[in-house]
């Protein structure tokens, strides 16, 4: 049980450490106010409170499939926040787009800590009623997620001291993965709420990586790793890191002409 603690709430962890390391690293590099991310920081905490504690009346909304809508919709408007952000950060001197880029910010932090704070906090209150294994489960709950953090720090630093044009790029490129695994995600949600169709597996890695190994895990938090994806997650991961990319690319040559 201290095991799957541990990689439980790492992965957990690791998805919203992920996000905020690059955009306080950008934000470090763009030479902005760090007082936004703190109070996304602080509103995500409480929103995650808040998801827990009705999660029972969210999941019997929409006939019993609430929860599932709600995830998807989660990662949908993160995917969204990311879009706006790719687009608005090449253009800092323009007043609009700064306060674009706090919004994306804010917006991604918050629904990010929001949808793994509550997925941790369901974890952890779910053995209260089990002593035997509430105290394994609060260990190795504490050193996953320190972990997790300490690989957002890491992430951080590395690229704060890239050379800047470099570190933007290496910022924009874990955005790219993240943009695909939430979308990815998001369909995996509507499949399980029997509002898109399911379909074969496209492939089957499990016998080179199992997602449900530590590893796996690892590589899902990461990456959006699948053993098994669906035409319609694959179709969605890509499409995702393609919009995103070619948003980016787009807002760059628009300020370069300009």
């Amino acid at each position: 049980m201290l095991l799957n603690a541990v990689v439980i709430v790492l992965r957990e962890v690791l998805e919203a450490s992920l996000i905020i390391s690059v955009f306080l690293a950008l934000s470090q590099i763009l030479n902005r106010s760090l007082k936004w991310m703190l109070l996304a920081l602080v509103l995500g905490l409480i929103s995650g409170f808040i998801y827990a504690g009705t999660i029972s009346t969210v999941s019997m909304a929409f006939g019993g499939i609430g929860q599932e809508i709600v995830n998807a919709t989660i990662n949908i408007l993160i995917f969204i926040a990311l879009i706006i952000f790719v687009y608005a950060i090449p253009h800092q001197t323009n007043q609009r787009c700064r306060q674009l880029t706090v919004i994306a910010i804010m917006s991604t932090v918050i629904l990010a800590i929001m949808r793994e704070g509550s997925e941790v906090l369901l974890f952890i209150t779910g053995f209260i009623g089990v002593p035997d294994l509430l105290g394994p489960v609060l260990m190795g709950g504490a050193v996953g997620a320190g972990l997790g953090v300490s690989v957002g720090v890491f992430i951080y630093y590395f690229i704060v001291n890239l050379i800047p044009r470099y570190g933007v790029w290496v910022g924009y490129l874990l955005l790219l993965l993240v943009a695909g695994s939430l979308m990815s995600q998001a369909v995996e949600f509507l499949i399980q709420a029997d509002l898109l169709t399911s379909s074969e597996p496209v492939w089957n890695s499990s016998n080179i990586i199992d997602e449900h190994s530590v590893a796996g895990q690892l590589l899902f938090a990461l990456l959006g790793y699948e053993a098994t994806p669906q035409t319609s997650q694959v179709i969605a991961y890509i499409c995702s890191m393609t919009a995103l990319f070619c948003v980016a690319m787009f807002s760059f040559i628009k300020r370069d002409r300009n």
